[in-house]
Order: structure tokens, then C-alpha cells, then sequence
């Protein structure tokens, strides 16, 4: 007569799981950059259809700090538009700019 083994009670080995964990991790990441970028493109018309109440600029906004903080083309985009029109980051308050970009408003010259 076969006895059945006891489970092994020591810490379970997480390797074989990490890489679903980063693949998982990557399609998140690539899902809100993608949803960014419509939330970019959607606020433009928007903006244009609703003038007077402020919807489409709020919108914008979330879509740029979703592309920024999960795609890095997208924090680079922002950068260089910052370093080329920087009276975007002198109206920007410092907790946006601490958001996307991950780093304090630059000093005003």
C-alpha cells in the first residue's frame, strides 16, 4: 500500500511566475499609454465642441500624464514640448510637472 507525500511546507520558489508578473505588467502599461494617447486626441475635438464648459482641456491633461508615466516616448514628447514652449511649464503647477515628468518645475529665469 502506497502512502501519498505531504506537500513540501517550505516557501514556494516565485521564479516561474515572474514572468507572467512582467508580462502582465508590459500589457497594463502599454493599455494605458494607448488610452493616453486617445484621451489626447479625443480632447481636441472636445474642446472645439463644448467652448464654454472646460472639458476637453481636464482631458488632455489625464491623457499626457497616461502617456507620460507609461511610455517613454511619451515623457520624452513631453519634455522636449516643455523645453520648447516653456511658458507651458511656468503655467503648469509643480505637482503636474512632479507627476508626468518625475522631477521639481525647472527655475524661472
Amino acid at each position: 500500500m502506497a502512502y501519498k507525500q505531504d506537500p513540501p511546507t517550505g516557501p514556494v520558489d516565485p521564479a516561474p511566475f515572474t514572468g507572467v508578473r512582467q508580462g502582465i505588467r508590459t500589457l497594463s502599461r502599454q493599455t494605458f499609454a494607448i488610452i493616453g494617447l486617445a484621451l489626447i486626441i479625443l480632447s481636441v475635438p472636445i474642446g472645439f465642441l463644448t467652448p464654454f464648459l472646460p472639458i476637453g482641456l481636464p482631458m488632455g491633461i489625464a491623457g499626457a500624464a497616461l502617456l507620460a508615466r507609461n511610455a517613454v516616448w511619451g515623457q520624452r514628447l513631453i519634455g522636449w514640448m516643455l523645453r520648447r514652449h516653456p511658458r507651458l511649464e511656468r503655467l503648469s503647477p509643480n505637482w503636474l510637472i512632479r507627476m508626468i515628468l518625475k522631477r521639481d518645475k525647472r527655475a524661472e529665469p
